[in-house]
């Protein structure tokens, strides 16, 4: 990485870092935000949604803008948007505020994917997996910060919202330092890259990897999405711990997120291939929900749910640095559409999930988690079968240069 953008990368990663605490803020502050809108849970989580429509909604548009005025503009706007998203919210008289807040938030997230991605990817050509999968490690380094600081805050008697208006502060500190960074010229990257990109002997085909990796970007998703909701449940009603032992199943599953992305990060740089993860990951996690299935206690369970975990981290990362590999004339565009598929997922999810628990059965959800996996990995073996097609007879070709000129 030229040192022109070292300032630009760590903007980037101090907005996932902050994007971390606020994927968690509102779940963490539900006591509160229940008490000052006169509402329920119920209606906490509606705002929660709201923000994954705020995604679903802009993310297409969010990845065309990318491609067409820049990725630059995309992550300030984003910067400046959360910020007022966080000192919006505990500010709001009224519900019906908040709930517009809240869309603005989801707007900001898909201007800050769209523009992100792609441009870490310009930033890092030679290990884009790395630098994607880094992304991941920042929001969960965010999502453990935030807890400590609400229990500061609490202790002392103090309002919940400095917990909101110290990451506004940060990412409108944050939004100056976007604004001044340079980045790398789309027009000139994209020359490089056509040179770069000669190990393609066929130009890729959107409706053949690019679904599959669609399909990926919706699975990766779901996996998490529903392993975060519904493990405490199960090891509540299924194994029998208690409240409080069931709710540390989660954080031996964010333990296991955080390792892997860091483990990815250095090991994507020379020793593993994206291609190759994206299909080891989903049977690890079939195994992983297989094991807890199967032998019911709860110490197994502690441990597959760090595998769980680790292997659901940095899935959704990946299909996006392979997919804009693929189609690296449109890294902002096929951005937007993998990331509209997972945030159909973040909303599809938990209500099929919902009507599946009426059952009384939680076993049922991890039959369809499984399920989900085994989807994942048929996607994720194509993509790697295709990927191969497209570039062994260029690496051979390659070789029998070398060999020429030897």
């Amino acid at each position: 990485m030229k040192n022109q953008y070292l300032k630009t990368a760590s903007g980037m990663y101090i907005n996932y870092f902050l994007l971390g605490m606020v994927n968690i803020i509102l779940a963490s502050n539900m006591s509160y935000l229940t008490e000052q809108w006169d509402t329920d849970s119920a209606g906490i989580s509606y705002i929660i949604a709201a923000i994954g429509f705020g995604k679903l909604l802009t993310y297409a548009l969010s990845g065309y803008l990318s491609d067409k005025i820049g990725r630059k503009p995309l992550v300030v706007v984003a910067a400046c948007a959360m910020g007022i998203f966080l000192v919006g919210i505990p500010l709001s008289p009224s519900y019906q505020l908040a709930f517009i807040f809240a869309v603005l938030a989801g707007i900001a997230n898909s201007a800050m994917d769209a523009g992100s991605y792609p441009g870490l990817i310009e930033i890092f050509p030679k290990s884009s997996g790395s630098a994607s999968v880094l992304v991941k490690a920042f929001m969960a380094a965010g999502a453990m910060v935030l807890p400590f600081m609400i229990l500061f805050f609490s202790d002392h008697g103090m309002f919940y919202g400095y917990a909101f208006f110290i990451p506004a502060v940060i990412y409108f500190l944050n939004m100056i330092l976007l604004f001044t960074a340079s980045f790398p010229n789309r027009i000139s990257s994209q020359e490089g890259e056509v040179e770069e990109n000669h190990k393609f002997i066929s130009e890729p085909i959107f409706r053949k990897e690019g679904l599959a990796l669609v399909i990926i970007g919706f699975t990766s998703t779901g996996l998490f999405t529903v392993s975060q909701i519904w493990l405490p449940s199960y090891g509540e009603q299924v194994l029998g711990m208690t409240t409080a032992s069931s709710i540390k199943l989660l954080s031996y599953y964010s333990f296991g997120s955080l390792v892997s992305v860091l483990i990815l990060s250095v090991l994507l740089k020379k020793i593993l291939r994206p291609v190759t993860v994206i299909v080891i990951y989903p049977i690890v996690t079939f195994i992983s929900i297989l094991i807890i299935l199967i032998v019911k206690v709860p110490v197994v369970a502690a441990i597959t749910s760090f595998f769980i975990g680790f292997s659901t981290a940095g899935v959704f990362q990946l299909a996006i640095a392979i997919m804009t590999e693929l189609f690296w004339r449109k890294k902002g565009t096929v951005t937007g559409i993998v990331a509209t598929a997972a945030g159909g997922a973040a909303i599809v999810m938990p209500l099929v999930t919902g009507l599946m628990s009426k059952s009384g059965k939680i076993s049922i959800i991890f039959i369809f988690d499984a399920l989900l996996s085994v989807i994942g990995c048929i996607a994720a073996i194509f993509v790697y079968y295709r990927f191969g097609k497209l570039t062994k007879k260029g690496v051979e070709k390659e070789k029998q240069e070398h060999r020429l000129h030897a």
